[in-house]
């Protein structure tokens, strides 16, 4: 059993409804672009698309955790689309989307699952469409805790591989998509907002 499919057991909706200050901020950003379809890797429970749905913002999820997906159908029903599995499975179908958010996931990825799934996404995104990924900083007073099992990756919390970014490695794995802004932004820890757009070729 995976250490998030423990904690939602024990805990329930472990991070509480309000969603992340993230989801807030990309979701006046989309509103902003005029964008009203949303694909959102790392679904969860759910917490982080209200802000979408409630500024009528369409929604579709993955979600690797059944747990995770029965939260989700309290709040969303069954109309809202969540397709159960990996996003490492990503497409999950053949829509493009306008926008793709993806919060504190791609950090518990390697590096070969980091480039499939930011090609992937980037994949689904229908021209000018734009994707936001957040991902914790090296800044974080929990880099080098652990045990190190890479560059800048480290064993956490019994059994959570994290990545740490900074600037340099940012650059690195998304330039080539349409890297246009990082931003700093503070959630349980300092993460980094990363927003990437498609261009017309």
């Amino acid at each position: 059993m995976e250490f998030w499919e423990r904690n939602f057991i024990e805990k329930g909706e472990m991070w509480g409804d309000s969603p992340a200050h993230s989801a807030q901020i990309v979701s006046d950003f989309f509103l902003e672009k005029n964008i009203n379809d949303v694909l959102i890797p790392g679904f969860g429970y759910g917490r982080n698309a209200h802000v979408f749905v409630e500024s009528g913002i369409a929604i579709t999820g993955i979600e690797l955790s059944n747990t995770a997906i029965n939260l989700a159908r309290k709040h969303f029903g069954t109309e809202t689309i969540i397709y159960h599995g990996s996003v490492l499975d990503m497409p999950f179908d053949t829509k493009k989307y306008g926008g793709i958010f993806c919060y504190g996931l791609i950090h518990l990825l390697g590096a070969d699952e980091r480039a499939k799934f930011i090609h992937d996404c980037y994949e689904q995104l229908t021209e000018n469409g734009f994707m936001v990924f957040t991902a914790v900083s090296k800044q974080a007073n929990i880099y080098r805790q652990g045990i190190e099992i890479g560059t800048d990756r480290f064993e956490l919390f019994g059994g959570v591989n994290m990545f740490f970014y900074d600037l340099t490695s940012i650059r690195m794995e998304f330039e080539k998509y349409g890297l246009i802004e990082i931003r700093q932004v503070e959630e349980n820890y300092p993460f980094y907002m990363i927003i990437c757009q498609k261009c017309s070729k």
